[in-house]
């Protein structure tokens, strides 16, 4: 794995190196194949970290070992190396998929049709758009998103907002926050202000909203132009009360900053809940920098508690990435207060989810903090695709290692898993009878030990066929105990 170097110790490898080495490990587990899904997932991680050699070995080696290379795993590749500036390879790519006899989908079509008019080749991009309708693909709002930005770039912003009309009356698309983003931007870049109106009255009436520095941009524009900005302010309120504020902000985020460096903790936790009462803004990058700071280099789970009460308070929209920080630092610190009902609820709300590996880690740990009530809450809360053996196997877990619940419980949460047709492997069985002869339920224990032992004279790897019942097994492994 030469082409794969960090300058991270063995010990603690970064997120894109886990993931590699986990890729790996796979690959040596007998009865397991990685497929065009996993491949072009390790794919898509390598061009977004701009690892572009590490992804074309990834991609060679999918061909050789005889995986299909579908529309999307060529997508995915084209995509990433036009990112990098390789547009010959990805012309290229696009020659070797259609010669090849794959078909492109809508998404395929458009990240090409990017990829040409983003360098000029617009009689090429117009052939491939009129390819695209005679292949019966119907234009998604990214595609009209490219066409429109490519028309602001030409200066035939006329052509624009006929067809910001048209995909809506006649296509029936609606265009997303993304695409009015790019075209107010556009807008701004030529100090096209009609154009621009008629975008923001669309937002207002659709409740999207700008981006702050597109916001800024538009800001200025419309004081150049000697224009109103009230419809602006209106549709992008959030936003229009930080910029009243732009004077005090870097006075009070340098303040903070100096406090984190220096490790002046109580001095932040009492800045911001001096801020939260008077409602003092504070950019969302300085309360996720704080939050960062207290999941990762200090384990604060109160202190990062007020900082995220803080943002919501002030309507600041975090990343899943700071949702997960916020809820590993609860599960190696067993600090679980209020996190059912402020943190999850609030990323479920915001379509955001745990994952399988995580949600089943919390539902546990919840039922060994004595919360059995938001152990079941969180798994109420899982969409039904995450609702499988590892998380099911959590929950009962959750009830047996709890003090103010029964082992009935538990096996009532076994059994709706077997009624409901999850399989049940290895790790269940583990976490079934430690909670049976904890109880003392000798009879149930023989019974279901010898069904374990049934289960473990079949080859290992039959017993856990999908990566939910891999995970079950690793998180409630032999040395289980309730």
């Amino acid at each position: 794995m030469g082409f794969l170097h960090s300058q991270s110790s063995p010990q603690h490898p970064p997120p894109m190196e886990k993931s590699w080495l986990f890729f790996n490990w796979a690959s040596g587990l007998k009865n397991f194949k990685h497929d065009q899904f996993t491949y072009t997932t390790m794919m898509d991680i390598f061009g977004e970290a701009r690892r572009i050699s590490s992804m074309k070995f990834v991609f060679q080696q999918m061909q050789d070992k005889g995986v299909r290379v579908d529309v999307v795993s060529y997508t995915c590749m084209l995509h990433w190396l036009w990112n990098d500036g390789d547009v010959d390879g990805a012309v290229k790519l696009w020659e070797e998929m259609r010669e090849k006899g794959v078909s492109p989908t809508v998404v395929s079509y458009t990240a090409y049709m990017k990829v040409l008019f983003d360098n000029g080749r617009v009689k090429e991009a117009t052939e491939v758009y009129k390819e695209m309708i005679r292949a019966g693909c119907a234009p998604s709002c990214v595609t009209y998103t490219v066409l429109m930005e490519h028309l602001a770039g030409c200066g035939k912003f006329n052509e624009v907002l006929d067809m910001f009309i048209k995909m809506q009356e006649e296509a029936g698309v609606q265009p997303d926050k993304a695409a009015c983003n790019i075209l107010v931007e556009n807008c701004c870049k030529a100090g096209e202000t009609r154009v621009m109106t008629k975008i923001l009255e669309y937002m207002k009436e659709n409740s999207l909203v700008l981006r702050q520095p597109i916001y800024t941009k538009s800001l200025e524009t419309l004081k150049t132009a000697g224009e109103s900005d009230a419809l602006l302010k209106e549709s992008n309120c959030h936003l229009s009360s930080v910029h009243y504020k732009k004077k005090l902000e870097p006075i009070v985020n340098d303040g903070q900053k100096r406090l984190l460096t220096r490790k002046h903790f109580i001095g932040v936790d009492s800045l911001l809940k001096d801020m939260m009462d008077k409602n003092v803004f504070l950019t969302a990058e300085i309360v996720s920098s704080v939050i960062d700071t207290y999941t990762t280099a200090h384990e604060r789970p109160h202190a990062a508690l007020l900082a995220y009460e803080y943002g919501k308070k002030m309507g600041i929209k975090f990343e899943k990435i700071l949702y997960l920080s916020l809820v590993g630092l609860f599960i190696r610190t067993n600090s679980f207060l209020k996190i059912v009902d402020i943190i999850i609820k609030e990323m479920v709300k915001s379509g955001i989810f745990l994952g399988v590996n995580q949600s089943a880690l919390l539902i546990y740990k919840l039922g060994c903090a004595n919360k059995p009530a938001s152990a079941a809450k969180v798994f109420d809360l899982l969409p039904d695709n995450e609702k499988n053996t590892a998380t099911y196997t959590a929950l009962m877990a959750a009830y047996f290692a709890s003090r103010s619940t029964t082992c009935k419980e538990g096996l009532e949460i076994f059994k709706e898993m077997k009624d409901a047709g999850i399989p049940v492997v290895v790790g269940t069985y583990n976490v079934l009878l430690a909670g049976l002869g904890k109880s003392g339920r000798v009879v149930e224990f023989e019974y279901y030990r010898k069904q374990k032992k049934q289960m473990q004279n079949v080859s290992f790897f039959e017993n856990q066929k999908s990566v939910e019942e891999m995970s079950c097994n690793m998180l409630f492994g032999r040395d289980y105990a309730s």
